[in-house]
């Protein structure tokens, strides 16, 4: 059946469109039509392709999907070899470059073509009359694999050429590599997967293409780079080889923007040194740079040698994967108390950098990696980028086998004990207030305006107090002297080479440190919910603070609040409560917090705990925050309308007779018998009984007529800051939270409001100004 000719003119507009907006997108990275105008005209060119199938062109963008499987790759016989080219890699082996093709073409100075060496799979690509007909891989040189099908699917090469003029044939030699970036997102697809990931981009790369199922090859993004051609006809050959590169641009083929013309040694090694000074920030990898004599006809004079071409160099950089071997697995504590694993190594050359230690990143990187001590592994450096260790030599493993690492259980600089919480992939150190290698940043967050407000107290003075030894917690702070701060000043001076010429004179300026002492004393008596903040606690920012206040009412009792008792508050999950009890928990930390204490440090603001908390102080909410596996909250009320309390339970030892089914009692009578727990169900009885008694025998609550309202403030008010419109609403009742969720009330948004507001637009929160908050605060 003859395709009407209406059809015929629709698709190749519709082809020619496609290809273009694909160039557009993928080549020069700036969409031209929306995603949803491409993706409407990508389905009309579907569905008249299936209705008119004998009208499918070669360079129709449908065939970029690709294709079925296929048994086995067929052979192909590349009509020009692609051979290889020598390496060097030093000034000298670029000098002699240099100096034998000046004497081969008996010239004083040449021109040279520079560009990337790319790390990927050398690939060539065969257009007859305009239109892409094959691609082969390199092979042998002589014999490549054709991978045609699983070409057509990366977007970034042309189906069919730019302009009229194109040639009868052309075959385009060229690289095949995978971005840094779509590298890394393979790897996470990888791994939520559970399946293997790839070692780097180029074998990612080379996996991806050499797929005999194209349709995998589709689903990840390859891109790729001319740099040469192999045989032409139908066209004359441009004269040099930058030339040629131009003439592939104009023709829609993707050419590297990092190429240059230089002449002579120096404009070699000055095009190296540039590329290895920006070698990390480039988005692909690569090993080195190339060097061709630039115009063609001195290549045909120079000709080739064995099998590489006397015209040309690749001045490979230092490699950046190496093998050694694992000595120990240590572990760094970093500022917010990550703990990190890190692999202490035989010394090895790894990027022209001598390499002994490379990060694991966490316990279950080191797992999942198998890293044991006496392994030999593959250590990769990536510019500046932090040596890590890439896999394991399976094959040169010691016999017997090393054990399996563990991550310690506590700090290898205070001996704090070391938490996971669910979820995370990084351990930390449980103590904040007094680990060294956190001691730093636990001061500054302690002294900042939202916390103890410690005025004066900036990051210089921080650094230059612990390193010289003045301070080792918060709670030294409160015991500096005049003399301390002055003698911290005086060494610090010399430590920089600052030293003011009044000091040198003999003049000491003072005033400083009596305000900075006087700073220091004003912020003895923080509301309770600062003090609670500045502690640094993990998960308790200022809201979550401020409920802990309002509800326990005393910072003593906030100290001796179980994950349980924490639980049953508004807003504290089970991760916020169990921090908040595991950093009470911790020895040393309560020895820094009577230190601060003993220090004069006294939270205003106290009062009995709040009214309403006789509410959740029933035992069946305190049962079900427990965490016991499979005792739901039904279940815990079916045990304890059985006649127990927690006092009674802490005592039993079978719970299947109850009415509870065989698998919840077990998991009751496992909990039980683990050591500690049936202590902590009796504390949490004791602790219940003695909050029930200081609670008024009826529960008014003061309530605001915001009272159950939630507020998010976000963006810059016009006369008040969002401290001063939280306070408000908090007098009104209300309460401020710091992320926007169904639950929200309203979103405050002054100027230059965020994402918060775009969050509400799209959950439907009503949305005020500050005027709207004042009209319903009625101010």
């Amino acid at each position: 059946m003859t395709v009407p000719q209406d059809v015929q003119q629709r698709m190749a507009w519709l082809v020619k469109e496609l290809n273009h907006h694909i160039y557009n997108y993928h080549v020069l990275d700036a969409p031209t039509i929306p995603d949803a105008e491409y993706d409407r005209l990508f389905k009309e060119l579907q569905e008249l392709e299936a209705a008119w199938p004998q009208a499918v062109s070669n360079d129709s963008p449908t065939s970029r999907v690709g294709a079925a499987p296929i048994p086995e790759f067929r052979q192909v016989t590349h009509s020009v070899p692609m051979l290889s080219l020598n390496n060097g890699f030093s000034d000298d082996d670029v000098e002699n470059f240099d100096r034998r093709v000046r004497e081969g073409l008996e010239a004083r100075q040449v021109a040279y073509s520079a560009e990337l060496k790319f790390d990927g799979l050398a690939i060539s690509l065969r257009y007859e009359n305009g239109v892409f007909v094959q691609a082969a891989t390199r092979g042998d040189g002589y014999t490549g694999e054709d991978v045609t099908a699983n070409i057509r699917t990366v977007k970034v090469i042309p189906l069919r050429l730019h302009g009229e003029d194109v040639p009868e044939v052309l075959e385009v030699r060229g690289e095949v590599l995978m971005f840094k970036d779509d590298f890394a997102r393979l790897n996470q697809r990888q791994r939520d997967a559970g399946q293997k990931e790839f070692a780097n981009p180029r074998n990612a790369a080379a996996g991806s293409l050499r797929q005999l199922d194209a349709r995998i090859t589709a689903q990840r993004k390859l891109r790729f780079f001319a740099y040469g051609i192999g045989s032409l006809a139908g066209a004359a050959l441009p004269e040099s080889h930058s030339a040629v590169l131009d003439w592939f641009d104009r023709l829609g083929l993707p050419v590297s923007k990092e190429r240059a013309v230089v002449t002579g040694r120096e404009g070699l090694l000055g095009y190296y040194r540039d590329i290895g000074e920006r070698r990390s920030s480039l988005p692909y990898e690569i090993d080195g740079v190339v060097y061709k004599v630039d115009r063609v006809a001195d290549q045909a004079r120079l000709g080739f040698v064995s099998r590489a071409p006397r015209f040309a160099l690749a001045h490979k950089f230092p490699a950046e994967e190496a093998l050694t071997t694992v000595q120990a697995i240590d572990v760094q504590v970093g500022r917010t108390g990550a703990i990190t694993p890190v692999a202490r190594l035989h010394p090895v050359s790894v990027g022209g950098v001598t390499v002994t230690n490379a990060t694991l990143h966490n316990e279950d990187e080191v797992l999942r990696k198998d890293v044991r001590v006496g392994d030999t592994v593959i250590v990769r450096r990536a510019g500046d980028v932090i040596p890590e260790v890439l896999s394991v030599v399976l094959e040169r493993r010691p016999s017997p086998e090393p054990m399996r690492y563990e991550l310690p259980k506590t700090c290898p600089v205070c001996g704090s004990h070391v938490v996971r919480e669910e979820g995370e992939a990084v351990a930390r150190c449980s103590g904040g207030l007094t680990c060294g290698a956190q001691r730093k940043e636990a001061i500054r967050h302690f002294a900042g305006r939202r916390m103890m407000d410690i005025e004066g107290l900036g990051d210089r003075y921080i650094d230059s107090l612990v390193e010289c030894n003045l301070i080792h917690g918060v709670a030294d702070l409160y015991r500096l002297t005049l003399d301390d701060l002055l003698a911290m000043k005086r060494l610090a001076d010399e430590r920089d080479g600052t030293t003011p010429e009044t000091v040198k004179g003999g003049k000491v300026a003072t005033k400083w440190a009596e305000n900075l002492l006087g700073a220091i004393a004003a912020s003895k008596h923080p509301p309770i919910e600062r003090l609670l903040f500045a502690l640094g606690i993990r998960h308790v920012g200022e809201s979550t603070a401020k409920t802990l206040a309002d509800w326990l009412g005393r910072f003593e009792l906030v100290r001796q609040a179980p994950a349980a008792l924490l639980r049953v508050l508004p807003d504290i999950g089970g991760t916020v409560a169990e921090a908040i009890a595991e950093f009470f928990a911790e020895e040393k930390n309560q020895r820094e917090i009577d230190a601060l204490l003993a220090a004069g440090v006294a939270p205003q603001g106290e009062h009995p705990p709040r009214a309403q908390l006789r509410e959740k102080l029933e035992e069946v909410n305190l049962l079900a925050a427990l965490g016991i596996p499979k005792l739901t909250e039904p279940r815990a009320r079916q045990l304890l309308g059985a006649g127990q309390t927690l006092d009674s339970l802490a005592h039993l030892n079978v719970f299947g007779v109850f009415g509870l089914p065989a698998n919840v009692a077990a998991a009751l009578e496992e909990w039980m018998a683990t050591p500690g727990n049936r202590d902590r169900l009796a504390a949490l009885a004791r602790l219940r009984a003695e909050l029930l008694a200081q609670l008024p025998e009826a529960a008014v609550a003061a309530e605001g007529p915001m009272t159950g309202k939630t507020f998010v403030l976000t963006g810059t008010l016009p006369t008040m800051s969002r401290d001063a419109a939280g306070a408000m609403i908090a007098a009104a009742g209300g309460k401020v939270s710091g992320s926007v969720s169904k639950k929200t009330s309203y979103v405050v948004a002054g100027a230059e409001a965020g994402s918060k507001l775009a969050k509400a637009e799209e959950l439907g929160v009503a949305i005020l100004d500050e005027a709207g908050l004042l009209a319903l605060l009625g101010k």
